[in-house]
């Protein structure tokens, strides 16, 4: 918390808060407990609450589920565009503030709206589209395959560094277009510029060279890749913007998707309650990526929106300029539409984990195949793993957007690596498919998932695997 004396009226921060102590959103007190930290800014301001972030810059966190939707959703009153943010414009917010990425404009569609807006998310939205739902599981399913290889025979592992942070990347690398070997790097990369270390800008720099590259690549080889798509879409995105979006896709999927996966695993390792109801047949394995999506969302908030004009929002007065951030993890507990937090949510999809209105997650159904799919494949091939700490023992790493699982290790009986022919959805032997193939493609034989493959060996289902997996005590 930071004491700070009461603004004079008219004075920009006035609107702000005139409470002389604000919560910081950054630091211990936010780290160890964000949602107990939210909980506290609701009993105090209601559905939203004036924080500050780092630099104890002024902004509004809207914590109402209702007001989230309302932010979201009219961004004639809550711009996308950071350039509107009264702090920057006065000179208040410094060269190397850590918000950098987040509330420096550059020419993509999250940082846009209106007509600018639509044709950058249509050109995205449009080439997402293109890709074949089973092309897309058998690339989840091979790799999570191979990655459960590396660690079958041990009979112990952290299925946070050797699983949920390696295969989201892994699989998205393949759909943007990049070739295998830059796979793993890139995992390296953006975990580190996702957690702000001293190499941050090295590998933020080594990111953009390998984008850059591919696009140069593709411009004069087209393959059924997201690079592609993007180069060729009638909006005519330029390099840069296809660059920008290619980036874009890459560091927010595979945050939020590591993020589901590792949350996810947690709780079917951990929550007895949780596992009654796959037990008892209440809950599906998708139906469970929708129970976490709602009590342990990827990313926590969303910074930022920045008011258009003077307003009111959730009984506050919030002035043109203003910042506000989306607090999506205390707006899906709000006590209005969730007076139990414990209770289940089965079949109800209105949480906010992928945010609502125009600048809603764009490649949400793929993270979840991406989660469904691998999460199944790891639990049909190690059916008997189990936790092999203490609960109490977990910990995280937390930023002002989101809170990253450090570690889940596990144990369970050591297996013999399984033969790549014997994956599901593995191909025929000497399978080439119709279309042009990346470099991945090419030398994996994996179809692409820009098409439909021809039907391999019907995939092995094991229906016992929960029922084992349940049976931990």
């Amino acid at each position: 918390m930071s004491t700070h004396p009461t603004p004079p009226p008219g004075c920009p921060a006035h609107a702000l808060g005139t409470q002389g102590v604000l919560h910081r959103l950054h630091g211990p007190e936010a780290e160890a407990d964000p949602m107990g930290l939210y909980e506290r800014l609701r009993a105090e301001h209601g559905p939203v609450a004036p924080v500050l972030v780092h630099g104890d810059l002024r902004a509004w966190l809207v914590l109402g589920h209702r007001e989230n939707l309302d932010v979201a959703r009219t961004p004639s009153r809550f711009a996308r565009d950071p350039r509107g943010w009264r702090d920057q414009q006065e000179g208040r917010v410094p060269d190397d503030t850590p918000l950098g990425p987040m509330v420096s404009w550059v020419p993509v569609c999250n940082f846009t709206d209106g007509p600018v807006h639509e044709r950058l998310r249509g050109a995205v939205m449009d080439s997402l589209q293109r890709f074949d739902r089973r092309g897309i599981r058998r690339y989840v399913t091979r790799f999570a395959n191979q990655l459960v290889d590396r660690i079958a025979a041990d009979g112990r592992a952290d299925l946070v560094s050797a699983f949920s942070d390696q295969l989201p990347m892994l699989v998205m690398t393949q759909l943007a277009g990049a070739p295998d070997e830059h796979g793993p790097r890139l995992v390296k990369a953006a975990r580190d510029m996702l957690q702000g270390t001293e190499t941050a800008l090295e590998s933020d720099r080594y990111v953009t060279a390998t984008l850059e590259q591919l696009v140069r690549e593709r411009k004069t080889a087209p393959a059924r890749d997201l690079a592609s798509w993007l180069l060729e879409h009638p909006a005519q995105l330029t390099d840069t913007e296809v660059l920008m979006h290619l980036r874009v896709v890459l560091i927010a999927a595979y945050e939020t998707t590591a993020n589901l996966i590792a949350n996810t695993l947690r709780t079917v390792l951990t929550d007895r309650r949780f596992r009654a109801n796959l037990s008892g047949g209440h809950m599906t394995l998708p139906d469970a990526l929708e129970q976490v999506l709602w009590d342990d969302p990827p990313i926590n908030t969303i910074l930022g929106r920045w008011a258009t004009g003077d307003t009111r929002l959730g009984g506050q007065q919030i002035r043109a300029g203003d910042m506000l951030l989306l607090g999506l993890a205390a707006g899906n507990v709000d006590p209005q539409i969730r007076p139990d937090p414990a209770a289940s949510v089965h079949g109800n999809r209105s949480h906010l984990a992928f945010s609502s209105g125009p600048h809603e997650c764009p490649g949400q159904d793929i993270g979840r195949a991406i989660a469904d799919t691998g999460i199944e494949v790891l639990l049909d091939r190690l059916p008997d793993i189990q936790l092999a700490i203490d609960v109490s023992e977990l910990r995280w790493h937390g930023t002002l957007m989101s809170r990253h699982l450090l570690s889940l290790p596990v144990r369970f009986a050591p297996r013999a690596v399984q033969e790549p022919d014997t994956y599901p959805y593995a191909q025929p032997s000497g399978h080439t498919p119709d279309a042009p193939r990346t470099a991945t493609a090419a030398t994996t034989g994996n179809p692409s998932p820009g098409r439909p493959a021809r039907p391999g060996p019907a995939r092995r289902r094991r229906p016992s695997w929960w029922r084992r997996l349940l049976g931990i005590s």
